[in-house]
């Protein structure tokens, strides 16, 4: 079964199962599993599905927090230096103001994934 992919015989369309196929030939992973038809089967499956893009939606999980926490914390910290005159207190109270202004983030990005 696997054999005729070491020859390019199946020309499947998604490069990602064709990959992932080849591989296993090349390393034998499956020369001795009892499960390898099923498994070409879910690799298949997964390569075809016609699914939406999450490409926003792993941009604003992961990326829109940090660059909200950094871009606030540079902010803050620009803010509370010039107001307060001691060291360790810009420091202490920018940190604390861009995880809150984080968690607000957060916070309004998850009412507004419910409410849509």
């Amino acid at each position: 079964m696997f054999e005729n992919l070491k020859n390019n015989q199946y020309d499947y369309p998604f490069y990602s199962f064709n990959t992932i196929v080849k591989t296993m030939v090349e390393q034998n992973f499956c020369q001795n599993c009892y499960q390898k038809h099923d498994c070409q089967k879910v690799y298949r499956q997964l390569g075809e599905a016609q699914r939406p893009p999450i490409t926003l939606k792993i941009i604003v999980a992961f990326l829109l927090p940090l660059v909200v926490f950094i871009v606030s914390l540079a902010i803050f910290e620009a803010f509370f230096s010039k107001v307060i005159n001691t060291e360790l207190l810009p420091t202490a109270l920018s940190l604390l103001s861009a995880f809150l202004t984080t968690a607000a983030c957060v916070s309004i990005t998850k009412i507004i994934k419910l409410a849509a």
